[in-house]
């Protein structure tokens, strides 16, 4: 990885300050995050992308180094944050792509303004609606208990304030293939931003916001989207989740399992990332 390839920005919006990083040159690709991770989990495909397009990665409102309001975590919020970063950069049509809950905001953009996606990813996440209201909390495999945990209010700050490294190390950790793919340097990096004021609650208001967004994600339903669309589940993480929810949502997808990885696509396997990006992209 070459870091002096990165070059990193701040811009005023509305109501937020983003910070975002750029690389390369050409047709803009536009790279959206999950939690809790920072625009830090595209640092391997970045500068490949980069020998093509114009990559932006920013950190979504509240996390890493953006500034931190007290509210605005729907999804639609969101993504309008990143519509009015990618129209004042000068750009219109872009390539997007996003994880966890960047998969939710890249289809609130999507959704929003049709005719300016290209080409939309959706990486190990399913998009809200009415099956997530049905979503068992605790199972024998484990479930996704953390969903409930993150929806209460003030909880969960009291109790990870003081032990951010302790608690986000367990998801680096126990949701990937191979549990080393993130570094503990790297486990650093993500926690130097997450450690700060008000990074954690931030981070569990997209959590908060899941009922909002379900219902937002009801009336999108309603038109399905006709860009292409690759939806691709680690193996150890949603599977074939992300290609079912958007057969459902859009006209034109394809995608499937990455074996050998779990939730950390871009981290666990970024070569294979890079290539099936760089395939669907160049495609007419």
């Amino acid at each position: 990885m070459n870091d002096a390839a990165f070059v990193h920005h701040t811009i005023a919006l509305d109501d937020v300050r983003l910070h975002y990083v750029t690389c390369g040159r050409g047709d803009p690709i536009v790279l959206l995050h999950g939690w809790p991770q920072t625009w830090y989990e595209w640092r391997r495909i970045m500068p490949a992308l980069a020998e093509n397009y114009t990559v932006i990665a920013p950190d979504m409102r509240g996390l890493g180094d953006s500034s931190r309001p007290p509210t605005g975590y729907d999804k639609r919020t969101v993504a309008n944050d990143i519509y009015q970063l990618v129209r004042k950069l000068g750009f219109e049509k872009i390539f997007l792509v996003g994880h966890d809950w960047g998969g939710p905001v890249a289809y609130a953009y999507a959704c929003a303004h049709p005719e300016d996606v290209r080409k939309l990813v959706i990486l190990d996440v399913t998009i809200p609606g009415e099956a997530w209201e049905k979503i068992p909390q605790l199972r024998r495999q484990g479930g996704i208990w953390h969903l409930a945990f993150h929806n209460v209010r003030d909880l969960p700050e009291a109790l990870v304030a003081g032990r951010e490294r302790i608690y986000l190390s367990w998801f680096y950790r126990s949701v990937a293939y191979n549990p080393t793919a993130i570094s503990e340097q790297e486990i650093d990096e993500y926690v130097r931003t997450y450690a700060t004021p008000g990074a954690m609650r931030a981070g569990f208001e997209y959590y908060r916001a899941i009922f909002t967004d379900i219902d937002d994600n009801k009336q999108y339903a309603a038109t399905r989207l006709k860009m292409p669309v690759l939806a691709l589940g680690g193996e150890r993480g949603f599977r074939n989740a992300p290609l079912h929810s958007m057969r459902a949502l859009a006209e034109n997808v394809r995608g499937g399992i990455v074996e050998r990885a779990g939730h950390w696509l871009a981290e666990e396997r970024p070569d294979y990332l890079i290539e099936q990006l760089r395939a669907f992209f160049a495609e007419p």
